[in-house]
């Protein structure tokens, strides 16, 4: 396993969820192969789980595994929340997973061309 110091990596993960488009969503993999990191997947769920208190504010909610499940929505507080905020931007969730996920999916690597 590759050493990274979390605090940058924590940063550059926040900073591509803050471009996450309002109604839509994006994986944890796919925000891991953006980063150059394709086998961190599971440090882009701990970056997210710490999103709670970060400034400027991390939309954490739109961020779910490659299935569109909402797998992060203990960090929430509440078990449904995760899913009401992204039913308030319009997303549709269902039993946890995201409704038409291929619609809504937002693949930072195609959006930010990195």
């Amino acid at each position: 396993m590759v050493a990274m110091k979390s605090d940058n990596f924590f940063e550059r993960v926040y900073g591509i969820v803050r471009q996450i488009p309002e109604g839509c969503v994006t994986s944890y993999g796919a925000i891991a192969r953006a980063l150059g990191t394709a086998g961190s997947s599971r440090m882009v769920g701990y970056a997210m789980r710490g999103a709670g208190g970060v400034y400027p504010p991390v939309p954490a909610h739109r961020v779910v595994n490659r299935a569109g499940l909402l797998t992060g929505k203990r960090a929430f507080g509440s078990p449904t929340m995760m899913a009401q905020l992204l039913a308030n931007e319009g997303v549709a969730v269902v039993d946890d997973k995201v409704v038409d996920f291929e619609q809504v999916f937002w693949d930072p690597q195609d959006a930010l061309g990195d």
